[in-house]
């Protein structure tokens, strides 16, 4: 069973395993703004960064909004990161335009076996757990996993921007 956890040393390895599969494309979910995937394996580099993301739950860093990063595990394997999760607590104008409440990414090896379809449910639990009712996400046009797992949540387009697609997810009960 997929499940989200939050950062932690013990599984610092897998995570910083996840991003070199990644190859250089862009991370979404993983929260690694202001850092390099390639420093983030070392041990002082991730310790700032773990730091940063637990004061983000609370506070507003940098120019950026409240948020919470999880990383996705299976129960199968729970020392092995398949990916990542950052649920922004709120939208400023900049996430409204481009980002949304939720990103998320899945590691290559990890695709293909309902690993985003699981991590996306768990993190709209979250959001609705924040006091969030409506959640945005937005994917790029060419992002056909992407746009199916949206849809199976129930998110309904808004429109087409620049080559990103807006759905929107109501979580009234």
């Amino acid at each position: 069973m997929i499940a989200l956890v939050l950062p932690s040393r013990e599984r610092h390895e897998s995570w910083t395993e996840a991003i070199r599969e990644f190859d250089g494309a862009t991370l979404h979910g993983f929260s690694t703004f202001g850092f390099e995937g390639d420093d983030l394996s070392d041990p002082q580099v991730f310790e700032r960064w773990l730091a940063k993301e637990r004061r983000q739950r609370t506070e507003a860093i940098g120019g950026f909004v409240p948020a919470t990063v999880w990383w996705i595990v299976d129960d199968r394997s729970p020392d092995v990161v398949l990916g990542s999760l950052h649920l922004r607590h709120e939208l400023n104008a900049a996430l409204l335009d481009d980002g949304g409440h939720i990103g998320y990414g899945v590691r290559p090896t990890a695709r293909g076996r309902g690993v985003a379809t699981a991590a996306l449910q768990l993190g709209l639990e979250q959001a609705r757990s924040h006091g969030i009712d409506r959640v945005l996400l937005i994917c790029d046009s060419t992002n056909e996993a992407s746009r199916r797992i949206i849809l199976a949540a129930g998110g309904e387009l808004e429109d087409i921007r620049g080559g990103s697609e807006r759905y929107w997810i109501g979580l009234s009960e």
